[in-house]
């Protein structure tokens, strides 16, 4: 019966390669999510900060999803939803 260590030798160098950059590959996303986590929690204590100085978080976060729109899109989203209020009579 062959042992561990003579099975180890006796992978093929693709196999060997393949498991190396599969640990690469696992260990690289290990790193990014932490980085992740990292960059979450300073923008939650951004939040935290605004929110302290009477900011409105829940405005902050529209304002900055809208900031990643287009501004055609954004435009176009603002007419349909000036639409629907008015539709509503909220406006």
């Amino acid at each position: 019966m062959a042992t561990s260590a003579a099975l180890k030798t006796d992978e093929a160098p693709s196999t060997s390669f393949a498991k190396d950059q599969l640990k690469a590959i696992v260990e690289r996303i290990e790193r990014l999510e932490e980085e992740k986590k990292t960059i979450s929690d300073d923008i939650r204590d951004v939040f935290a900060e605004a929110k302290g100085n009477g900011f409105d978080v829940k405005a902050l976060r529209t304002i900055i999803r809208l900031r990643k729109q287009d501004a055609n899109e954004r435009q176009e989203q603002e007419t349909i939803l000036e639409t629907y209020m008015q539709a509503l009579g909220m406006i």
